[in-house]
């Protein structure tokens, strides 16, 4: 059974950085692509970065785009999404998410096969 968990939200302040964590079971992360994305309260879902199957592409919604990075660690089978100069609409629940392709789509073309339950990121002062 396929499983992602993600942790590292919390509470940071305007300008603050926070590294996401999402640790994947019942498959590896070289089999699909892996994703994150965000979703807050009465808005829409938000695809905000990918890292391709192979690990050689990543890409980003212009968004987060220059502040946040993508990463991850085959051995351990873990996703990052390293965040810096967070800002106050970054708030939101972060997802990560198997992706049905290899190779990420652009950013709202993500098509998610399975996701997490979720972390809280709340940027404030």
């Amino acid at each position: 059974q396929p499983q992602l968990v993600e942790s590292g939200g919390g509470l940071v302040q305007p300008g603050g950085s926070l590294r996401l964590s999402c640790v994947v079971s019942g498959f590896t992360v070289d089999y699909s692509a892996i994703g994150w994305f965000r979703q807050a309260p009465g808005k829409e879902r938000e695809g905000v970065s990918c890292i391709s199957a192979t690990g050689k592409s990543t890409n980003y919604a212009d968004s987060v785009k220059g502040r946040f990075t993508i990463s991850r660690d085959v051995a351990k089978n873990t996703v990052y999404l390293q965040m810096n100069s967070l800002k106050p609409e970054d708030t939101s629940i972060y997802y990560c998410a198997a992706l049905h392709f290899s190779l990420c789509p652009p950013p709202k073309l993500y098509d998610y096969a399975y996701w997490g339950q979720g972390t809280q990121v709340t940027v404030s002062k």
